[in-house]
């Protein structure tokens, strides 16, 4: 089943644009439904940014037990793409002069004085540099008292900046200083303030009562249904849940294709600045990019495993890079049920957005990107 929807204005310089929405559709089909069949995704949601056009194009079913469609507003967790917002939070602080990237963690949180994050800086927490923060908060953390001894007792495993350790708490801890700057709670900030602020008018934290019909049903690697069970930092590390149409918009904003604030249009561009090279990969406030066009596979090894759980040394950039045009920018999320990737050329203003009810492999979300913005882009990306 496939349902699309349209918006925005229809560009003359795309060759998918101008062949028409249908046309559009059936390039998306013949590169997803084999995912789909391959790894038995229930449903998904894809959108895609051409120019000044935006399209959605739903397959298969929300549910399997209710036998739901997928529409344009189904809800699917996000995982890691959360971090994004989460940076950009951060980013809005820094352009209000609320706080510094460049001050300690330390400094924002009075009860971490003398601890180790008297040498970690929120630029570190923003960029999984600060010496070797594990992937998760330990299962035995419960609540933000027992997260903060954690903390204070934290000894790092190198020094801040020269190993790049992918990190939920890290981002976490950006999340909640980000907050405590801004003098706010961090859900109450990104529900009432950001989310609205870049016109999201589906995009959550807690899914109110009368979205729960939109919820898609998450299914794992072996079909058990599940959905995010929240737990310490889940709403800065991994908490949203979103439309594609939403999170299409996101990727807009961060294109530049919106009339937003100021200061939240800097603060998008913020977080695209590079600050450490991690192979092929440049690690900005969250989001990473890569030169485009980009050999596929530099992006698969910049979103290994390798990458993801293990310690990679980092260079840091000095100066830091400044936001590109010419690059593709991306990032993936994951539950345990869910799967998302977001991917875009700044330069050519063409994004897309992927997002299924069902965990598979980030190499496969990469790979159908990849092919997909190709063929938008007239075969621009390299093999």
């Amino acid at each position: 089943m496939v349902v699309a929807g349209l918006s925005g204005l229809p560009s003359t310089n795309s060759r998918a644009a101008e062949a028409g929405q249908g046309d559009v559709e059936r390039m998306v089909a013949r590169v997803i439904r084999p995912v789909m069949e391959r790894y038995g995704i229930p449903g998904m949601a894809v959108g895609l940014v051409i120019k000044e056009q935006s399209y959605v194009c739903n397959y298969g079913l929300a549910s399997k037990v209710t036998g739901r469609p997928v529409t344009n507003a189904t809800l699917f967790e996000i995982g890691s793409d959360s971090k994004t917002f989460t940076a950009t939070l951060a980013a809005y602080a820094q352009a209000c002069g609320q706080l510094s990237l460049s001050d300690r963690a330390s400094k924002y949180l009075p009860t971490l004085r003398g601890s180790s994050f008297d040498r970690v800086s929120l630029l570190n927490l923003g960029t999984h540099t600060s010496g070797g923060l594990p992937l998760q908060v330990p299962d035995d953390i419960r609540d933000n008292a027992q997260l903060v001894a954690y903390f204070q007792d934290w000894k790092p495993t190198y020094a801040p900046g020269a190993y790049r350790t992918y990190s939920n708490p890290s981002i976490g801890m950006l999340g909640m200083i980000a907050a405590n700057s801004m003098n706010g709670a961090f859900v109450a900030l990104m529900e009432g303030k950001l989310f609205p602020w870049l016109g999201l008018k589906h995009t959550y934290l807690h899914v109110p009562e009368a979205e729960m019909g939109n919820y898609a049903q998450g299914y794992t690697a072996k079909d058990t249904p599940i959905r995010m069970a929240p737990g310490v930092l889940w709403a800065e590390a991994y908490g949203v849940r979103t439309t594609a149409g939403d999170l299409l918009r996101f990727v807009e904003a961060n294109m530049g294709m919106l009339d937003l604030d100021g200061k939240l249009q800097q603060a998008i561009s913020d977080t695209h600045t590079g600050y450490y090279r991690i192979g092929a990969m440049t690690q900005d406030l969250i989001w990473e990019q890569y030169p485009y066009p980009v050999p596929l596979a530099d992006l698969l090894a910049g979103n290994s495993a390798q990458v993801a759980l293990e310690a990679n040394p980092a260079t840091e950039l000095n100066p830091p890079l400044p936001p590109q045009e010419a690059v593709l920018i991306n990032k993936t999320g994951s539950t345990n049920g869910f799967a998302a990737y977001v991917a875009f050329v700044p330069g050519k203003k063409t994004g897309i957005v992927l997002l299924a009810n069902k965990t598979y492999p980030i190499a496969a979300r990469v790979t159908a990107a990849y092919e997909i913005l190709a063929q938008l882009n007239d075969g621009a990306a390299k093999n």
